[in-house]
């Protein structure tokens, strides 16, 4: 199967390297990126074929994943508008609507829409994903092997929802490396160096979203667990549920919902 990336980022190369790891072979990959430096650094890690520009021998493609930064995406889809065929094209384009990008693509519709997040970097990352209707199963299987390269995935039925994945997952990231920063902040206001509380802080973030994946309970209970009636954890909770900490954080992935709706409305206009 070949697969080409336009683009050949951060992301990109995550995928790349974790396709490479799955049991793809170099030669089943190919990379078209502008930049000099980015083409050589990807040639070098993966020995994978690397282009400056969209050329003919790339028409053989069974697979497009498109891997550009949303606003550069228009140009860099201008040689194969109108000239795809049988081609299954997925985007991670963030904001970019599919009926955007058949528009782009002039008119073409073998498409799916993508959002990972940054854990994808080390292999443990999150994709929510939605196809047109006129995607195979097997078409969608393909998705799922790309996406699927470095973590979990997960399809929604509705194109809108994409809004709210980049909202949880896709943003989601900086909202722990937020608590994080916060709790190790405040670990160091109660005496602790700040080496030993950022190693503390991270231990338990990673720790707990471990216990949390290998266990059959729900959040809410191993909550519970930890949460002895009138002990330590119990006045801490009192605090976040006085301060409406959940409620707080429902509004900021509304905002982000929001406002990947709005982003997604202006590139229509293009």
């Amino acid at each position: 199967m070949k697969i080409v990336f336009l683009g050949g980022g951060n992301m990109a190369s995550a995928l790349i390297g974790g396709l490479l790891a799955r049991g793809f072979q170099p030669t089943d990959l190919a990379v078209v990126e502008k930049l000099p430096e980015a083409r050589d650094a990807l040639a070098q890690r993966y020995a994978v074929s690397v282009f400056d520009t969209v050329k003919p021998e790339l028409g053989d493609a069974q697979t497009i994943v498109l891997a550009v930064k949303p606003q550069d995406l228009r140009l860099a889809l201008a040689p194969w508008s109108g000239q795809l065929s049988h081609q299954l094209v997925i985007s991670i384009a963030a904001g970019v609507t599919l009926n955007t990008l058949s528009r782009w693509l002039g008119g073409y519709k073998r498409l799916v829409r993508a959002m990972p997040n940054t854990p994808a970097l080390i292999g443990a990352g999150a994709a929510g994903l939605f196809a047109t209707s006129d995607v195979s199963a097997e078409e969608r299987q393909r998705a799922e092997a790309i996406l699927g390269a470095v973590g979990i995935t997960a399809w929604v039925n509705e194109e809108t929802l994409i809004d709210a994945v980049t909202a949880l997952s896709g943003s989601g990231p900086a909202y722990v490396f937020y608590f994080i920063e916060a709790i190790e902040q405040a670990g160091r206001q109660l005496g602790l160096t700040a080496e030993v509380a950022r190693a503390l802080a991270i231990q338990t973030f990673v720790g707990a979203s471990q216990l949390a994946a290998a266990s059959d309970e729900s959040p809410a209970r191993l909550r519970e667990r930890v949460t002895s009636k009138g002990g330590t954890t119990e006045a801490a909770l009192h605090v976040f549920a006085e301060q409406a900490i959940a409620a707080q954080i429902a509004q900021g992935l509304q905002a982000a919902n929001a406002r990947g709706a709005a982003l997604g409305k202006l590139l229509d206009k293009d």
